[in-house]
């Protein structure tokens, strides 16, 4: 069943119309193949209308939405089921909210790393939403040494509300664990490239988000914080997230006019959601595109250019 974000009502009300007319069509015998081709069109104006005019918040729902597909169903297109998960941060335990492994990209092996949400109730408890713990960056960081150990690229795929917040993740380093990744993914002598499927929310996002490439698709965002937080703090209730998302300038527009990302990868038309199969494709088109050039790029070289990007990220010159 298809799930609607509010926004979407339009949608839904003109999907209800051409699934009546074509149930008439069959029990009356009567040709109706006119009114649903209008009302196709009428469908695809409108959705073009609706997604060609979001705001910040709404952005934020789709990144939310659902029907998305998460980590592990882009690396299994992309990967054609050549992907073979590995687990462990031979230290604690397993992170399921952090998957990773290697797998083949036009007969190319990459590693995968990502965070992976879940699919029902019972699947985003154990992937405990998303958040991963300091074993699942720990976790992540053994992933990315063994790829740079056999001169493989990293590929990172983002979607996450966070680093999980609980005191037992604090005990164990959740800070040190994610700056150790910023600090060894800066240094880190093969290619990597990191995309923003979902949500990229903070540290959360972040301690696998250091990249030679950076990209967001269309409708993800990318910020500190979450508009539900920031709206907490400053106004001491969630009734202002709408302002919130607004102010921080957490969509892919904002991050690449502010060059905090190096490109945008368009969603097929009604979001990723609509046409899972077109958004995996457009995804393996710019991973594709840029470890042709990465890969021919000198390790030193690689390492160079990506302390430069992100060290003039935030800098200005008054005169």
């Amino acid at each position: 069943m298809t799930t609607y974000l509010d926004f979407e009502e339009p949608i839904k009300i003109i999907v209800e119309e051409i699934e009546k007319v074509k149930t008439t069509g069959e029990k009356t015998q009567i040709d109706v193949s006119k009114t649903v081709k209008e009302l196709e069109k009428k469908l695809k104006d409108t959705t073009k209308d609706i997604y060609e005019n979001l705001s910040a918040w709404q952005k934020v729902m789709v990144s939310r939405h659902p029907d998305r597909p998460y980590t592990l169903a882009y690396i299994d297109y992309i990967t054609d089921g050549t992907f073979i998960e590995l687990h462990g941060d031979r230290s604690v335990k397993d992170d399921k909210a952090m998957v990773g492994g290697f797998g083949l990209v036009e007969g190319k092996s990459v590693m995968f790393i990502g965070q992976q949400k879940g699919i029902n109730t019972k699947m985003r408890q154990y992937r405990n939403f998303g958040m991963a713990n300091p074993e699942g960056y720990r976790k992540a960081l053994r992933l990315m040494k063994l790829a740079e150990k056999f001169n493989k690229p990293v590929v990172t795929l983002i979607d996450t509300p966070g680093a999980f917040p609980g005191i037992e993740a604090e005990e164990r380093g959740q800070g040190e664990a994610i700056a150790k990744n910023l600090m060894e993914m800066s240094q880190l002598k093969v290619p990597i490239i990191c995309i923003i499927i979902g949500e990229g929310a903070s540290g959360g996002a972040l301690g696998i988000g250091v990249g030679d490439k950076v990209y967001m698709l269309e409708n993800t965002w990318y910020s500190v914080i979450s508009p539900e937080s920031c709206s907490s703090i400053l106004w001491r209730s969630w009734d202002h997230k709408e302002k919130a998302a607004e102010a921080l300038k957490l969509t892919a527009k904002d991050m690449l006019h502010n060059k905090l990302i190096d490109g945008i990868i368009k969603e097929p038309m009604g979001g990723a959601h609509a046409r899972p199969e077109e958004a995996f494709q457009l995804v393996k088109e710019t991973i594709l595109k840029d470890l042709v050039k990465l890969c021919k790029t000198k390790p030193d070289k690689l390492v160079e250019s990506r302390i430069k990007k992100f060290c003039e990220m935030g800098v200005i010159e008054e005169l």
